[in-house]
């Protein structure tokens, strides 16, 4: 089968690999009829999430239709329409039970202590091939596939394996709640999904910030009011528009890979960004104008402090690398912050997701501005990793 597989930083290629097949009895063999590229994927391209094995099949998200089942998946039937969530839990572990499918103590080979598991990632992780493949093999699948209710498009349903429960999961770590103005850093697909998840919980207003014109523009579709960092401060733009108090809430949606403004921002900052590059990519791979890290790791997590209203609360979905240190605790202290943090429990809040879309009370689709085939995979991951104009959210397309 096709997929695409990662070689090493800067170096992914899209290859004939074994078919997958069932290793337990909780196993379950799905033939992917739509993928998607993540920003997430790009970390793993660029080097900003180190610890990849080669050979890894990469992506976390997916939909499809259930070839193979193990004797101990009571749940499902082959031909069934499933979404995969990104995160991996066993589903009767004390964390699962409570919802925390991201901390399951069982999925992690590496032991219960090792963190979140999911597909495509730093052996840490697992690894646990992706699924950016013809067919994909699904551990524990009476707990990591949902069915797809009736009325949901196939599209729709992509956008809920990472990227909208991530964003929801975004906006109540942030502890969104009725009438709060709430920024949101990054215009991405997450920061999109952002703006429309505090919506939906009851924001009064939704600000967004991004550096690149094109998504802004898209995250219009939300009713977001969108600042350019690029053409405004945007620590001060936000006070403006605040009344000089700030938001009470911000969703940081950027992570590790954060660029800052195009303008001089001193020898002391570009000094501080400079080391916090190099702790957080050891080793890099750019070529040809491709795979370039982001050059100011921290940023994202500085405009927030910054930016947010005194004891206001901030929630943190961008993902940084293990050992990622730089955080200005001492701002979050004087200012009376709250932070959350973490990877999204996605099998806790995709079966809710799921449901709104069908009554119509959300469509997460807006988001997709490219669908290619997996023919054309690494192409489309050259021109996201460029963030050519366009290319936002990119669905790939299986048949």
């Amino acid at each position: 089968m096709k997929a695409v597989v990662w070689h090493g930083i800067g170096e992914i290629s899209l290859d004939d690999v074994p078919m997958p097949k069932l290793e337990g009895r909780e196993d379950a063999i799905v033939r992917i009829t739509g993928s998607a590229i993540c920003g997430t994927d790009l970390h793993f391209v660029r080097g900003t999430m180190p610890g990849m094995r080669p050979g890894t099949i990469l992506g976390h998200e997916a939909i499809g239709v259930i070839e193979e089942l193990g004797p101990d998946v009571r749940n499902f039937s082959l031909g069934d329409r499933v979404v995969v969530p990104s995160t991996i839990g066993c589903g009767r572990c004390s964390y699962c039970r409570a919802g925390y499918y991201a901390q399951c103590d069982v999925a992690n080979p590496n032991g219960r202590d090792a963190g979140s598991a999911f597909y495509g990632g730093p052996a840490s992780t697992g690894p646990f091939d992706g699924m950016q493949a013809e067919y994909a093999r699904v551990p524990f699948a009476h707990t990591n596939l949902v069915a797809i209710p009736p009325g949901v498009t196939d599209e729709q349903a992509l956008m809920v394996s990472d990227i909208f429960p991530t964003a929801w999961f975004g906006a109540r770590l942030a502890q969104v709640g009725p009438g709060d103005v709430v920024a949101v850093l990054g215009a991405g697909p997450v920061g999109q999904l952002a703006a429309l998840s505090a919506r939906m919980q009851s924001a009064g207003r939704v600000l967004i910030i991004d550096g690149n014109a094109d998504r802004l523009e898209t995250a219009r579709l939300q009713n977001a009011e969108t600042i350019d960092f690029n053409a405004e401060d945007p620590v001060e733009t936000v006070r403006d528009l605040t009344g000089g108090i700030g938001p009470d809430r911000v969703i940081e949606a950027v992570g590790v890979d954060a660029q800052h403004p195009d303008r001089p921002i001193g020898e002391d900052a570009e000094r501080a960004f400079a080391l916090e590059q190099v702790a957080a990519a050891p080793e890099t791979n750019p070529h040809d104008g491709q795979w370039v890290p982001g050059d100011a790791p921290s940023q994202a997590l500085r405009w927030a402090v910054q930016m947010v209203a005194k004891a206001g609360t901030i929630g943190i979905v961008g993902l940084y690398p293990p050992g990622f240190d730089a955080f200005p605790l001492g701002t979050v202290t004087n200012r009376n912050l709250t932070v959350q943090a973490g990877t999204c429990n996605h099998r806790r809040y995709i079966p809710r997701l799921l449901s709104k879309i069908a009554s119509g009370a959300a469509d997460p689709t807006t988001v997709i501005t490219q669908q290619e085939g997996l023919v054309s995979a690494i192409d489309a991951y050259q021109a996201f990793d460029r963030r050519e104009p366009g290319w936002t959210k990119v669905a790939l397309e299986l048949t």
